[in-house]
């Protein structure tokens, strides 16, 4: 039987950046998971604020880019009484082994949650071997 987790709340990592930005504003680091099939690998990522035009996905020299932007003018009438949630920008990035199709790597944003789904190339995919 699986242990009972409690709910706490997690404070968000600011990125630490090798670059300097020229959007103002902070970087947080997006939560993730990364969850393995046969098929494929999921990376399904935290980011909440964030719409799907303001999100930012590249791929270069096996290093995969994710970097979402916060609308701050929803927020600018607002005055803050009590905060735990820090508003911010997101970036995270992930260097690829050769093992992911890279021509076929798909996004999809749904409720402030990203999900990346890594193909396997057909050399990383598990096969039968005939028996002769």
């Amino acid at each position: 039987m699986a242990e009972k987790q409690e709910l706490s709340v997690r404070e968000k990592k600011e990125l630490v950046a090798k670059e300097e930005k020229t959007i103002p504003g902070r970087y947080y680091v997006p939560y993730a998971d990364i969850h393995e099939t046969d098929d494929a690998l999921a990376v399904v990522l935290e980011m909440p604020g964030v719409e799907k035009k303001d999100l930012d996905i590249a791929l270069e020299n096996d290093v995969l880019r994710v970097d979402g932007q916060i609308d701050f003018t929803k927020y600018k009438d607002m005055e803050p009484v009590y905060t735990e949630y820090n508003v911010g920008h997101y970036a995270r990035s992930f260097t690829l082994s050769n093992k992911v199709d890279r021509e076929k790597i798909s996004a999809n944003l749904e409720d402030g949650v990203l999900t990346l789904t890594l193909p396997k190339a057909k050399h990383a995919q598990p096969r039968k071997i005939a028996i002769g």
